[in-house]
């Protein structure tokens, strides 16, 4: 068996975080989401893995190279072209048509291969999955799951019988046109004749073209329904959840890294903190090379990012903060992600540096101090 991860697309609905992170480098537990994959792959002995890259390429190459830190063997294909001065422009195929590229230069799907966005984190089990696909005589097979019915816009929306075989593929649709609730996972598994269905030179999806292409057609066409852990981050709003759920360890096999310097309070190497009127409530991860300044609050679940600076009397409260944030004196962050210049509340609500009035962190702390005490009267 091979594999595929599909990582060649801008992650807009993840932005800020995808301004300077091609989707598949968003750290979870200071760690990319891809990693967690390839591990994944590696432990049920995949061992050929492509990569389709477009969108800051060079951020996933650098830190994966060819895979030989993984024991596994990682190859990429780049969508886009060079110009005659040198730039590399990207330019995606669509997740399809970046897979038959691959075929028409190497032919490398010659077997069954499993394909996975690059985007999700899961605990599928990949041995199972496969037998059932091969069991039913598949050409492809999508591992599907159950979402509450105004979530399926953000998804492809599968219809199949009680034998599992689809019978209609819906792309992202609206919710009161959506003809179930069971989504695709964005796990496939493909016979490598699924490639001859896809048109040579041209933008082709996955879930928009090809699925309803093998549905149209009445191709052997399954969906397996299957309850494993499957972390999906769709949108800035799903990775603050996730972030929260993963500190709080509800995710099995995701352990808060560093050493542990009390209950629920983790930091790397090299971290400063001063606890005179330092109030530190986990779970929290203080990353290496940050100081803590004294008065200090800090309630989980909280990251906080290597390199970073708290000052004196600022608060954090489950919030997420990227490497080498600074966070100034008397400043409270409440269920915030800081990515360099930018700040997102929990609604997905996205904040330059530059909008900020300077007393406009005061001014909401004393305001919300004001609240607290008026109802505690």
């Amino acid at each position: 068996m091979k594999a595929m991860i599909l990582a060649a697309g801008k992650g807009t609905r993840v932005r800020p975080l995808t301004y300077d992170l091609p989707k598949p480098m968003i750290p979870i537990l200071g760690k990319p989401v891809m990693a967690y994959l390839i591990e994944h792959l590696a432990k049920y002995g995949v061992k050929e893995i492509m990569c389709n890259v477009s969108y800051l390429h060079e951020k996933i190459e650098d830190y994966f190279g060819e895979g030989h830190q993984y024991g596994v063997q990682i190859g990429y294909s780049f969508e886009g072209y060079t110009k005659d001065d040198g730039e590399v422009v990207p330019q995606p195929l669509g997740s399809a048509g970046g897979m038959k590229k691959i075929q028409e230069f190497g032919g490398f799907f010659d077997d069954t291969t499993i394909v996975l966005c690059g985007d999700a984190v899961i605990n599928l089990d990949i041995k199972s999955a496969l037998f059932e696909h091969r069991r039913k005589g598949a050409l492809a097979s999508v591992i599907c799951r159950e979402v509450p019915r105004d979530k399926v816009e953000s998804y492809g929306v599968v219809v199949s019988d009680k034998e599992g075989r689809i019978t209609a593929f819906q792309e992202k649709p609206k919710v009161e046109e959506a003809l179930s609730n069971f989504v695709s996972t964005g796990i496939y598994i493909f016979e490598p004749e699924v490639l001859d269905l896809i048109p040579n030179g041209v933008q082709f999806d996955i879930g928009s073209d090809l699925f309803p292409l093998l549905v149209e057609k009445g191709l052997p066409f399954f969906a397996q329904n299957r309850t494993f852990s499957w972390i999906d981050i769709g949108s800035v709003k799903d990775y603050w959840e996730v972030s929260q759920s993963v500190m709080m360890g509800e995710v099995a096999h995701m352990d808060v890294p560093g050493i542990q310097l009390a209950d629920g309070i983790w930091s790397g190497l090299n971290t400063s903190i001063d606890w005179e009127g330092t109030t530190i409530e986990g779970p929290v991860y203080i990353g290496s090379g940050c100081k803590i300044e004294a008065g200090s609050t800090i309630i989980g679940p909280t990251w906080i990012g290597h390199g970073s600076h708290v000052c004196g009397n600022a608060s954090i409260v489950r919030s997420v903060l990227f490497e080498y944030t600074r966070v100034l004196h008397n400043v409270r962050l409440e269920e915030m992600i800081v990515f360099k210049d930018y700040s997102v509340n929990r609604a997905g609500e996205m904040r330059h540096v530059s909008e900020y009035n300077p007393d406009e962190w005061n001014n909401a702390r004393d305001r919300r101090n004001r609240r607290r005490s008026e109802t505690e009267t």
